[in-house]
């Protein structure tokens, strides 16, 4: 009775626990298949994040060899050898990966490694014993095909791809036992100049990347997995730039590296800043100077940088270098803007700080920041207005809009940034976006300075963000740490119309800091244009990017010829401004093509993620690559032997090498039992867990009613 009376009373109730005990069973296996899956996800990119030392900690088939001392170390080695020759601005340089290995099988080695964000690589040559094999430019799937073919054959080849302008990936099949392959490639780039000094960065580290987004099914299925993250929708090569981080004791991947340095005037200085070198002088008056590694035991574990001035009155103003091959014209132009002048009357200006927090920021990278945002915030002035944005999983606005730079409001900021610390993942896209969102003021120059190590993933999509959200703030990148994503803090900076400023050690942070002050209290010059006096002239990059103080315009050009004269046109201080070069003074300079395509193919690149049609640029981009035998996003580099040498039947192991952990930074803090910069794994674990304890929470209703009486 009392039964009857509820159901007349709420009608509804029994179809309810009806539905409830239809869908609890079916919420109750999603939940746990979330979490099966979650669990394998993330056990088999924590077991590739880290290489082992002892056999009770292999958690991956992995080829090891042991060292002698009870531990173990992978059978398959690496070690480089690399050679830079350096003539005015025009940097050649070759390197040489040594691939040894020690095991008892035939090996396949993948090695995924940096190059200067810049560099344009067109040879590839594969040195077996006394043989050496040339590489050829093939469109990528082509080249890839190529590839696996020769692999299946038992034949010796390497492939050369482009995964990141600043990140490619070396594999060399059928390595005997016991065996030593060499594959040498070749790059070329321009110097980078900079308030007076020549800069030259040979990055030997990767920072362990942040990946968003929806792993695939596919790669969580699959088996050959190359790196410790699996593909997602937001990052759908995520397995290809996550190589395995050593974790065992030590160090690996020795390297070495000269650098033979012509720069054509008296030098002042040459510095190392991260590394000890050995100096030997040829030619004093020329500045043509050999540098070492002091260490013969260097580990790629940072960048290495190199820089030198020219001595006092001895700065170049404009430099030329010219190139002809075939028919065809190249040129690459530095001219450096006058000196920096007083602005007339400073406006005043709202200054977004963002810090990222990560767990890769974790270590002496933190600091670093801290103390260059604490710089920073000294700087401001009465009228101005700022606000101090900080993220890793999440993003925290110290203010819900911007403050006047107040001591009350400072003292307020200064006391936040001192409590920041560094853990969890990456997620910069809701950072940027608040530090993007555009007031309503218009009279106050608007400037976001960025600190981070660009550590992420998913660039393309943060390139397209900054295009479409820029407005009138101008985006200035710190790169933080011993080894930051410079191709995403370069890019960035590019689309944000801003400047680049690399950090990599505390005792430069006020000095590169200062740096960055000086350009954004100068005046700068905008609306800069080229013209070659009515010839055809195909220059890169298209749109000429405002200069700040000591920042050189740098143009590759085709099509100008011997005798006719370029000018550089352009606004400084609301007045015209303009420089004069003939063509007649230009330098030779070989690989001045080569530099010009490479400029071309990074133009087309930046059209395609401001929206251009993706096939056009597509087939451009081959087009030109091929022309000039360049690796590229669409070409790649492959070189195969004729014979075949790995007997029929003979298994093949496939190795990814593994890579150092950039000094400084902390194991743990990225990765831990979870990894948590790497990935969003802990959010995936807790989507599960919440759908698990829902789908108890229902199982627990729809019992307690069909109990009642």
């Amino acid at each position: 009775m009392k039964q009857h009376e509820e159901s007349r009373l709420n009608p509804r109730l029994s179809d309810w626990d009806e539905v409830w005990a239809l869908v609890m069973p079916f919420i109750l296996q999603l939940s746990l298949a979330l979490i099966l899956i979650c669990v394998l996800a993330v056990a088999g990119r924590t077991a590739q994040a880290g290489e082992v030392s002892r056999l009770d900690t292999v958690r991956q088939g992995s080829l090891l060899f042991a060292d002698g001392h009870g531990g173990y170390r992978p059978a398959l080695t690496q070690s480089t050898e690399v050679k830079i020759d350096v003539s005015g601005m025009i940097v050649r340089a070759k390197v040489r990966q040594r691939f040894t290995n020690d095991g008892e099988q035939w090996a396949e080695g993948v090695y995924v490694f940096p190059l200067p964000e810049a560099a344009a690589v067109d040879h590839l040559r594969m040195q077996i014993g006394e043989r050496t094999i040339e590489g050829r430019i093939q469109e990528r799937q082509a080249a890839k095909q190529h590839y696996e073919q020769a692999k299946a054959q038992g034949k010796k080849a390497a492939l050369i791809e482009q995964e990141r302008p600043n990140l490619f990936t070396n594999s060399v099949a059928n390595i005997a036992p016991h065996e030593t392959v060499v594959v040498e490639i070749e790059y070329q780039q321009v110097l980078r100049y900079n308030n007076g000094e020549f800069r030259l960065r040979f990055p030997m580290a990767i920072t362990p990347r942040y990946i968003p987004g929806t792993p695939s099914e596919e790669s969580v299925t699959r088996f050959d997995k190359r790196g410790w993250a699996v593909d997602t929708d937001r990052v759908p090569d995520a397995s290809r730039i996550t190589p395995p981080v050593w974790r065992g004791e030590g160090k690996i991947n020795p390297i070495a590296l000269t650098v033979h340095l012509d720069a054509g005037f008296h030098l002042a200085r040459v510095v190392s800043p991260y590394h000890a070198i050995r100096r030997v002088d040829q030619d004093a008056a020329r500045g043509i100077t050999t540098i070492t590694l002091a260490d013969s035991d260097t580990v790629t574990d940072r960048d290495f940088e190199l820089s030198w001035a020219p001595a006092p009155g001895r700065a170049p103003r404009a430099a030329l270098f010219t190139e002809q091959v075939g028919a065809e014209h190249y040129h690459l132009l530095m001219v450096l803007p006058p000196d920096a002048a007083a602005p007339q009357q400073r406006l005043p200006r709202e200054v977004v700080f963002v810090i990222d927090t990560s767990g890769s920021m974790a270590g002496t990278s933190i600091e670093q920041a801290k103390q260059a945002l604490v710089l920073a915030l000294q700087r401001l002035q009465p009228g101005d207005r700022f606000n101090v944005i900080s993220f890793n999983s999440t993003t925290d606005r110290l203010y819900g809009d911007a403050r006047p730079a107040s001591p009350e409001y400072l003292d307020q900021a200064r006391r936040y940034v001192a409590a920041l610390n560094a853990g969890g993942g990456t997620e910069m896209r809701p950072a940027l976006e608040a530090a993007l969102r555009n007031s309503q003021e218009d009279n106050a120059l608007r400037q976001v300075i960025f600190l981070t190590d660009g550590s992420v993933g998913n660039e393309s999509e943060l390139f397209r963000l900054i295009h479409d959200r820029l407005g009138r703030s101008r985006l200035f990148t710190i790169g933080i740490g011993s080894a930051p994503n410079s191709h995403f803090m370069t890019k960035a900076a590019q689309f944000g119309r801003g400047t680049f400023t690399y950090i990599g050690d505390l005792s430069e942070v006020r000095s590169k800091m200062e740096g960055l002050f000086q350009k954004l209290d100068s005046p700068l010059m905008s609306d800069l244009t080229i013209d070659a006096g009515g010839a055809a002239l195909e220059s890169y990059p298209q749109r000429l990017p405002d200069l700040y103080c000591g920042e050189p315009l740098i143009i590759a050009m085709k099509g100008a010829k011997e005798g006719q004269v370029l000018t550089v046109h352009g606004q400084r201080l609301q007045a015209p401004w303009e420089a004069r070069i003939a063509l007649q003074n230009a330098i030779p300079g070989r690989g001045v093509g080569v530099l010009w395509a490479r400029r071309k193919i990074a133009d087309l690149m930046d059209q395609q993620r401001r929206g251009a049609d993706r096939e056009g640029i597509r087939n451009n981009v081959i087009q030109v690559a091929l022309q000039h035998h360049l690796v590229s996003k669409y070409t790649s580099l492959v070189a195969v032997d004729v014979t075949p040498s790995r007997p029929q039947g003979a298994a093949l192991a496939r190795r990814a090498l593994p890579v150092n952990l950039p000094y400084g930074q902390q194991y743990k803090k990225i990765f831990g039992h979870l990894p948590q910069t790497a990935t969003a794994a802990p959010l995936d674990l807790l989507l599960g867990a919440v759908l698990l304890l829902l789908a108890l929470m229902v199982r627990h209703f729809t019992s307690r009613r069909a109990e009642r009486p």
